[in-house]
């Protein structure tokens, strides 16, 4: 027996060593290579940091120019090395894919818009969009919804985290017509990637001074995926005794989250219950326009906007709110550990919405994306 209790005990040590391995090499990915590209178009001067762009579809483009226009204005050292890939434009390629990835290789870091998938089936399953998350193995999105002081919704102060695993599951892009009418889709779950999430969402929690972490599943149906999920969190939630731990099924999930979204601290569930719940909790403090997210790999960090949608109807309007892409790039900065300049900006993002006075349409107001922007340069603390 004694010997069994020693073997467990090296077991769990174990474990523990590796659940921490995904957020050090998280924030080892921080510290960018301040060697300069042989090819980058965009020359890069000594101090300043390379970030991978990827402005995306609809509105995206207008979004980044924001981004730059801020950078610019609070001198953020920072050079982008843009690239454009768009199913929807014609500009998608395995070499302009491959460029991308490259482009990751040296810079560690990206600022990405919604790279929009077409619903049409054109002989290849997977986007490029999911092609991209599975190269650079983004396994960790993370949208951290917040209410934004001064804008009122029917749910004030809020304050959860959503974690998703996103290299697998209903987006493993495995489908086949098995006979005439009929199609299987293969949904996959892993031991390895439910673990890796589970263990990341509890560093998460740990890290952030968080004090719950609630597993969102639907074991109850699909009981060996859903609960090989399951059984995965509830492992791993025993290495972190401080922290608490519950379940609650996706359906009910939903409901909660509407009806009293204050017991929720951080989420963690598999990929389409992520891409949904994203979607619901951005809604309940402003919408798509005002929700940053992130996603990392071990070596990887990307920003985005929390609740992906290109808005494509309101492209060349001047009329998409810049608020998410802004403080995605805030958050792109807190990660290059450059505290200031990510400090001078979320502040004047809040400022301004505080104030009340410059708001784009889905908050309420008259502004236009440019209005917003302007603002948020003159409330630069510089």
């Amino acid at each position: 027996m004694a010997a069994l209790g020693a073997g467990m005990a090296v077991a769990r040590g174990l474990l523990r060593t590796q659940s921490l391995g995904a957020w050090r090499g998280l924030r080892a990915s921080a510290a960018l290579q301040q060697i300069p590209r042989a090819k980058s178009e965009n020359p890069k001067s000594e101090g300043t940091f390379q970030v991978t762009m990827l402005p995306g579809d609809g509105v995206g483009p207008e979004l980044m120019h924001a981004v730059k226009e801020v950078f610019k204005a609070a001198s953020v050292p920072v050079v982008f090395d843009e690239h454009h890939l768009s199913e929807v434009q014609n500009m998608a390629s395995e070499e302009k894919l491959d460029q991308v990835v490259d482009s990751m290789k040296e810079s560690k870091v990206a600022l990405i818009g919604k790279i929009h998938t077409p619903m049409e089936y054109k002989g290849e399953l997977a986007s490029y969009d999911m092609r991209l998350r599975r190269k650079l193995d983004l396994f960790a999105n993370v949208v951290h919804v917040k209410s934004l002081p001064g804008y009122k919704t029917r749910h004030n102060n809020l304050d959860l985290v959503i974690i998703r695993e996103q290299t697998e599951g209903e987006y493993s892009s495995l489908e086949h017509e098995s006979a005439k009418g009929v199609i299987e889709c293969l949904k996959i779950i892993t031991r390895a990637k439910s673990q890796r999430i589970a263990k990341f969402a509890f560093d998460y929690a740990t890290k952030k001074g968080r004090s719950k972490v609630t597993a969102v599943h639907k074991a109850n149906i699909m009981k060996l995926g859903d609960g090989l999920f399951l059984q995965c969190c509830e492992e791993v939630a025993e290495l972190y005794p401080k922290i608490k731990f519950d379940t609650m099924i996706i359906d009910n999930c939903c409901m909660q989250l509407v009806q009293n979204p204050y017991q929720f601290d951080v989420l963690v569930m598999p990929n389409l219950y992520g891409n949904i719940i994203d979607n619901l909790a951005a809604g309940l403090v402003g919408g798509a326009g005002v929700v940053p997210g992130e996603s990392y790999s071990a070596e990887y960090a990307v920003f985005e906007m929390g609740a992906r949608h290109p808005f494509a109807q309101a492209v060349g309007r001047n009329i998409a709110n810049p608020t998410a892409m802004l403080l995605s790039a805030a958050n792109m900065l807190r990660h290059l550990n450059l505290e200031f300049h990510s400090n001078l900006i979320s502040d004047a993002v809040k400022k301004v919405i505080k104030v009340g006075k410059v708001r784009t349409a889905d908050m309420g107001g008259y502004a236009t994306s440019l209005d917003f922007t302007q603002a948020v340069i003159a409330a630069l603390d510089v």
